[in-house]
């Protein structure tokens, strides 16, 4: 048979005018809509690079140093997080692996916390510390309704805590949002304990001092938002102790350790903050934090499986088998807690250990040298989290915090500057968050920006007016 010479074009297959057209000609014939659909579909690629586009706006997550959230992960992770995405973490039916990695995590956690031993640790992963937090303080609160509805017995009908106030808990004036709105959505009264100069967290006397038989408990953070110092969760137990000795309530602790979770039992090894405090009933942890995990996933663990109220656990069957669930969101990706399984295998305790460390000497080595630039005065060094605060020591300076770090941004710094809480408005700081992958040469880069930007604003205060007014200014604090 012979074959023709030459083939119809029209039947050849060959590109189309809309699929040879450059990518921005494409564009052109219509503005791409923003709060509508397009009323006709785009090529994968098209359509991706216009998001791409629009991503350029943001700012380089590796410079970011108000965020406490993972910025870099191995290869090898970012490929295994990318197989697992399709994975509905909630389907443990469907998924039984992922789930029994979801157990071990937790399992892990709670020896690293030296929770008492005696089966598998109670606990779960979340989307985050903030999700956890609610957890946590939802078993406070049913926990606080049992012990009510045991002091006030009532009658059938009648609420379970008839008879007592308004529940309550204890916190800092330093805690992360995500405590307040807990106490808001619950109906919870915070009882925050101010700031006072020298004094930027909560400690013993000032926790047991606003504790009464309707609080639920007390929050301790281990690594305060502000300026990454630890609450002393012993001398905090310690006064509770006395309270209750003294016949008054005997108060549980929550420890809130979104960061310090992941860090203290690695730099710290001798501090004891954790299950080792017998009036510790529950710890939560970020493990997008100081976990080294891309966001978002966070842990909770209770001491023990009475700690967490069977009220709150609800069983269902509609995904195949009989299983419990306590979260506050149901489907979320399963790529997270394979990750966070991932870098126990991977770097397991001598890991963990070199690579905060190596964090923690870059931080330390950042606050001393900022020390010494004349104009700063630090609030805290980064000796205990990886995480330093500092602000302008001469208050007649004629720039401010929030001046310096518009400065930085022009060379791509993202650096946070904010006011205390109450009592301390009038104090505004820098805080410096130290990663895994914030190197020793990119510190020394921000530095010489640092010097270069202040020195800047001293000699041309008139010629930098801020950039954003002053009524205006927002903090950021993450």
């Amino acid at each position: 048979m012979l074959m023709p010479l030459h083939t119809d074009a029209r039947q050849s297959g060959e590109p189309t005018e809309f699929d040879i057209n450059p990518l921005y000609v494409r564009l052109a014939h219509e503005p791409v809509p923003k709060h509508t659909l397009p009323r006709e579909p785009m090529l994968p690629d098209t359509a991706a690079q216009v998001v791409r586009d629009e991503l350029l706006l943001d700012g380089n997550a590796r410079l970011n140093l108000a965020t406490f959230v993972t910025t870099w992960m191995e290869p090898q992770a970012q490929v295994l997080m990318t197989e697992c995405l399709a994975k509905n973490m909630i389907d443990k039916d469907e998924y039984p692996q992922t789930a029994m990695l979801e157990s071990r995590c937790v399992n892990i956690l709670a020896d690293l916390w030296h929770a008492p031993e005696g089966g598998d640790a109670t606990g779960c992963s979340t989307t985050g510390s903030s999700e956890a937090c609610m957890l946590a303080g939802m078993a406070l609160l049913w926990r606080w309704r049992e012990r009510q509805a045991s002091s006030h017995p009532t009658t059938p009908g009648k609420a379970a805590d008839a008879g007592a106030g308004r529940p309550n808990l204890v916190m800092g004036a330093n805690v992360q949002v995500c405590w307040e709105k807990f106490c808001r959505y619950w109906q919870v009264e915070p009882r925050r304990v101010p700031m006072v100069p020298g004094r930027y967290h909560l400690t013993g006397p000032e926790a047991a001092a606003r504790c009464d038989e309707n609080t639920i408990g007390v929050v301790a953070i281990l690594g305060s938002t502000m300026d990454g110092s630890y609450e002393p969760v012993g001398g905090i137990s310690a006064e509770l102790d006395r309270l209750a000795a003294a016949g008054g309530p005997d108060v549980p602790i929550h420890v809130d350790g979104a960061s310090g979770g992941f860090v203290a039992p690695f730099l710290q090894p001798d501090l004891v903050w954790d299950f080792q405090v017998p009036r510790v009933a529950s710890i939560n942890t970020s493990g997008h934090k100081y976990g080294l995990v891309y966001p978002g996933v966070g842990w909770v663990v209770w001491r023990e499986a009475a700690a967490l109220p069977e009220d709150l656990i609800f069983k269902v069957n509609y995904l195949g088998g009989q299983m419990p669930t306590f979260a506050l969101n149901f489907s979320r990706p399963g790529a997270q807690v394979a990750a966070q399984y991932y870098n126990f295998l991977r770097l397991g305790f001598p890991g963990y250990r070199r690579v905060h460390q190596e964090c923690q000497d870059v931080a330390v080595h950042m606050s001393g040298r900022i020390a010494k630039m004349g104009p700063f005065e630090l609030i805290t060094e980064g000796r205990e989290l990886p995480v330093f605060a500092f602000k302008i020591a001469d208050p007649q300076a004629r720039y401010s915090v929030f001046d310096l770090t518009e400065r930085l941004r022009s060379r791509g710094w993202l650096v946070p500057a904010y006011t205390f809480p109450e009592n301390l408005t009038d104090t505004a700081v820098i805080r410096l968050v130290v990663r895994n992958g914030f190197g020793r040469d990119l510190a020394d880069a921000f530095l010489a920006d640092l010097n270069h930007h202040w020195r800047t604003l001293a000699a041309h205060p008139s010629d930098c007016p801020p950039l954003v007014p002053k009524g205006k200014r927002q903090s950021f604090a993450h």
